[in-house]
Formats: C-alpha cells, structure tokens, sequence
C-alpha cells in the first residue's frame, strides 16, 4: 500500500517541483543578480533603503486589507444567508460563475460602465447629478478587486458553515441563547477556518494586484505587483524585480501563518 502510494505522488512531487519549488528558487537567485549580472546584495540593500519601495510595501499591505475587509464584510452575510436558503447548491454555482470570465474582460466591462460616457455617469447626467469622475480612483480600484475576489472569500466560509453540527445551535437556544448570542458565541467561532481560508484566498492575490491598478486604477495606485511587472517588462532590471518578488512571497507566508489553523495541544480538537 505504500509503495501504491509512493507511486501515485510522482505526479504531485514533479509537479511541485517543477512549478512551484524551481521557481521561487530561481527568483531567489535572480534577485542577487545586478544589471551587469554579476552576483551583488545591492538590490536588497536599495530595497530596504529606499522610501519609494516602503511606501509601496505599505501601500500594497494597506490596499489589500481594504480590500479583505470589504470582501468579508458582504461574504459572511451572504454566505450564512446562503447556507440556509433551499436551492443553496445552485445559488452556490451561480456566485462561482464569474470566475470562469478571463480577468482581462471583467476589468474591461468595468471601464465601459466606469468610464466617463459609461454606465453610471449616463444614469447621473439623466437623474440631474451630472457626470463624475469614478474610473482611475482608489474607490473603482477597490470595488473591482473586491468584486473578482468575492466568490474566493464565500467559498470556504459557506463549506464551514455547512459543515456545522446544527446540534451545536440547538443545544445553544436550549441552553437559554437568543439568536444573537447563539451567532457570536457558537457560529462566528466554528466557522473561522473558513474566514481564515478566505482571508488567505483574498489578502495574498490582492497584494500582487497589477492589471487592475493599470486599467481600473489608472496607476494612482502602486502596488508590488506593478513594480515588479515595471522592472522585468520596462527597465529590464531582472534583478530589483526578484528582489521585490521575494519580499512579496516572505509576505505572503507570513500572511499564511498568521492565519494558519493552528493545533491544540493535548491533541484536542
């Protein structure tokens, strides 16, 4: 049965290794490399001694939690109404739906309904508001972003939520809890692995974010993403561009452990 089972993760292992592991691998190597390519410490020593790329590693940090927090503020309401509604399932699909829409054509169709002649403003000029300047601003930027990452944040908190032993809620209201305590005390905390599961499906792409800070955000908003996509596509700077890639998958892991399901000791459960 092992060896069954040593054969059947061939593909996993080479896979892992192939597309994950020689990867980061190859950015860590590359960012030690100067423009001339020869081996140097310099772009981390410019990394972190530079204001312009701490302003855009807080600025990355401080938009992706905008964004997180906006995301899970309409996908936990959503997803506890969700769970006890009775085609739950198709509802489900239906919310899926989006992301199987390239990103590129999503970003494109908020231009047309963002834009100066779009949508909104056509509705603003005939209701007597007059037209307004909505695309290329920090407001279309995060409402885009929180649109797209929106399915990836119910997704886990709907599993938690279905996966609750409904005796837990009943023995909650026999005990005396009104529907208010019975959701802070008993719901809220059995279902924050998959708050915590969301916040990593939504937190870590956001702090990457490139194409959207370019069509939507008109590049008002600089994020690492863009930084990195500047130095390997413009300046050809191969090597500040791995740097900031490393930064932003330190970040990333730091982001998983913090909100990591973390085991109890004794082995309870």
């Amino acid at each position: 049965m092992t060896q069954t089972k040593r054969i059947y993760s061939i593909p996993y292992v080479l896979w892992l290794g192939l597309f994950v592991i020689a990867p980061v691998l190859l950015i860590i190597y590359q960012s030690f490399k100067g423009i001339d390519n020869q081996f140097t410490l310099a772009n981390y020593k410019e990394y972190f001694s530079s204001g312009t790329y701490l302003r855009m590693t807080l600025n990355s940090v401080w938009y992706a939690f905008i964004i997180t927090v906006v995301v899970l503020l309409i996908s936990y309401p959503a997803a506890y109404i969700l769970n006890k509604m009775k085609h739950k399932q198709l509802l489900l699909m239906l919310i899926i739906l989006p992301t199987w829409v390239n990103l590129l054509l999503k970003a494109y169709a908020f231009i047309g309904i963002f834009s100066t002649h779009g949508t909104i403003n056509q509705f603003l000029m005939f209701t007597g508001i007059g037209s307004k300047q909505i695309l290329f601003t920090d407001f279309s930027f995060i409402f885009v972003a929180a649109y797209i990452e929106i399915p990836f944040m119910i997704m886990p908190i709907f599993n938690a939520l279905e996966e609750m032993n409904p005796s837990l809620i009943s023995a909650s209201r026999d005990l005396g809890a009104n529907s208010w305590e019975t959701f802070r005390r008993v719901i809220v905390p059995l279902s924050m692995n998959g708050v915590k599961s969301g916040v990593q499906a939504v937190f870590i792409p956001s702090l990457s974010l490139f194409m959207l800070t370019r069509l939507i955000g008109g590049n008002r908003v600089i994020t690492l993403g863009t930084a990195i996509e500047e130095h390997f596509m413009v300046t050809q700077n191969w090597g500040m561009g791995s740097t900031i890639g490393v930064v932003l998958i330190v970040a990333m892991l730091a982001i998983m452990l913090v909100t990591g399901e973390r085991k109890k000791k004794g082995g309870r459960h």
